[in-house]
């Protein structure tokens, strides 16, 4: 990626469906005309499509359908935050190239983007299935010095931001499944793994992880999930830009992590979480390791704790826990 990438395509992308004289690009950059050309030659080997016409200039025509950094950064351009951004086509993990990143001494807040991850990593453990499928897979670092108290409602407070953005870029109608899956018609579309690093009484290190399928087919899917999982692409039944939503995605966690950092979000938050909680008023099991506790979900306390009210009538809440709805597990049954 080089300035001179970033400024022309800012340019175009700016001008949207006109035409920007070839003239003009080599003026603010400083080059020949010829050296313009050379550059979107450049491009046009990297996925975008232009279109020349005599007199008037260039346009974009297509963009790439790869994650591309310096279109991020033109999309970007003008937000008052602008992070470092490392693109990958393929990783381990985005949070392992977090850990990475840390330990080098890296800049925040810095975003990792992959397009395929060979060890994704979710919840306890478990095996996140990241193929190269159309899909996006990120990782947001920050260094926030807050008290680790303070991170207790940090994931739902992204996560109903996620929801958020998919709502509004896609059309859909998306929902939080507490505590990190977000899912859309009632199938998971993505999952949230949040990691810190503590020193003292002091978070160290944030690491927000999001994985998101975006333009896979269902039946690409392993097996034992394609009954429960989808992309935003099979759901809205159009494709979705991974540019362009990455820019968006980008831009809102940011925003948000903002606010966050601000303390002034508690209002939203509460409005959020009554539009995207999927499980409120929905019969749930949770089990915690050896113990299964069954009741109804009546939402989460200013904590973010998980509220099921049992047959007893008595309230119980779940700082942790695996949560199945009563529905997922008569469909897999």
């Amino acid at each position: 990626m080089t300035p001179t990438e970033i400024i022309i395509l800012r340019e175009l992308l700016n001008a949207g469906t006109a035409y920007v004289a070839g003239t003009h690009l080599a003026k603010i950059l400083g080059v020949s005309r010829v050296a313009v050309w050379m550059q979107l030659q450049k491009l046009t080997s990297q996925g975008f499509e232009f279109e020349a016409a005599h007199s008037r200039g260039y346009r974009i025509a297509k963009l790439p359908s790869q994650l591309h950094e310096a279109l991020l950064h033109s999309l970007l351009h003008g937000r008052t935050t602008l992070p470092k951004i490392i693109c990958l086509e393929t990783v381990d993990s985005t949070n392992s190239e977090a850990e990475r990143q840390l330990a080098a001494g890296c800049t925040v807040p810095l975003v990792i983007l992959a397009r395929e991850q060979t060890k994704g990593r979710g919840r306890r453990g478990r095996v996140w299935h990241s193929p190269a499928a159309g899909n996006l897979y990120s990782t947001f670092v920050f260094r926030p010095e807050l008290e680790p108290a303070q991170l207790q409602d940090f994931t739902l407070w992204m996560g109903l931001n996620i929801c958020e953005l998919i709502a509004n870029f896609c059309r859909l109608t998306p929902g939080l499944k507490w505590p990190n899956d977000v899912h859309v018609n009632g199938r998971k579309v993505g999952g949230i793994l949040t990691e810190a690093r503590v020193d003292a009484d002091q978070v160290r290190d944030l690491v927000f992880g999001l994985g998101l399928n975006l333009n896979g087919r269902t039946e690409d899917l392993p097996e034992n999930i394609r009954h429960s999982a989808t992309s935003l692409a099979a759901a809205s039944d159009t494709p979705v830009d991974p540019n362009r939503f990455a820019a968006a995605l980008i831009g809102r966690v940011i925003g948000a992590y903002e606010q966050f950092l601000e303390g002034n979000y508690r209002d939203k938050f509460a409005d959020l979480w009554k539009r995207y909680d999927v499980l409120r008023s929905q019969p749930v099991t949770v089990t915690q390791g050896t113990r299964i506790v069954s009741g109804t979900a009546t939402g989460i306390d200013d904590e973010g704790s998980l509220i099921v009210r049992l047959e007893s009538g008595s309230t119980e809440r779940f700082r942790a826990g695996e949560v199945t709805l009563s529905r997922e597990a008569a469909s897999t049954a």
